[in-house]
């Protein structure tokens, strides 16, 4: 179960919750900066902890993230709570956050809301939340644009299958876009295991499959 927290300074930090197999639970925004932020974080961080187990925070590290990762590190010493506290790389969330995966996923929540599921996901499965963004996205080089476009894209897909048929998925939190990139599974079936996985909880055996 993973905290995912997308830094912001003006704004504060979006927080939103996860669980085991990836499926969002509840979100809200921590103020790091100002009057009483340290009673109020306190506060949230003491009643989140006393309901929930949580198992890692991870914090995007885009600007103000040493920051906020500074300030909850503070707050859990305080509180008396041993979580680990992980730096998260956020190249390319912004774009998922707005796609339309990310709308098909959460139509009702905020984009920054998205970033910061985002955010906790990639630390909990990497692989399942950066094959939902095009690899061109991610930062694969600044002469991308000097290439043939089609075949850019046709030898990315092929990498990212490769590796995905390679390092092989986690089946109770492979997002949909990830499982259609496994050998003999389509858009359908992903769909499918993912909705499967959401009504009758994790996966203890390749039957349930």
């Amino acid at each position: 179960v993973i905290l995912g927290v997308d830094p912001g300074i003006r704004t504060g930090c979006k927080i939103a919750l996860v669980d085991k197999s990836g499926q969002f639970i509840t979100h809200t925004v921590l103020q790091i900066h100002g009057e009483d932020t340290q009673a109020k974080a306190k506060a949230l961080f003491e009643e989140v902890v006393k309901k929930i187990k949580i198992e890692a925070i991870a914090v995007g590290n885009g600007t103000g993230g040493r920051e906020a990762e500074t300030f909850i590190r503070t707050i859990l010493k305080e509180i008396g709570q041993e979580v680990p506290v992980i730096m998260v790389s956020e190249s390319g969330a912004s774009v998922y956050s707005a796609s339309d995966v990310a709308r098909e996923e959460f139509p009702e929540l905020d984009i920054t809301v998205r970033g910061a599921i985002s955010i906790a996901r990639r630390l909990q499965d990497p692989l399942a939340e950066l094959v939902k963004i095009e690899p061109k996205s991610i930062g694969v080089g600044q002469y991308q644009h000097d290439v043939n476009a089609s075949k850019l894209k046709k030898s990315l897909h092929e990498v990212v299958e490769s590796c995905v048929n390679t390092v092989g998925v986690e089946l109770n939190t492979a997002s949909s876009s990830l499982l259609q990139y496994v050998s003999g599974i389509g858009p359908a079936t992903a769909k499918n295991i993912v909705e499967f996985r959401s009504k009758n909880g994790l996966f203890r055996e390749r039957d349930d499959l």
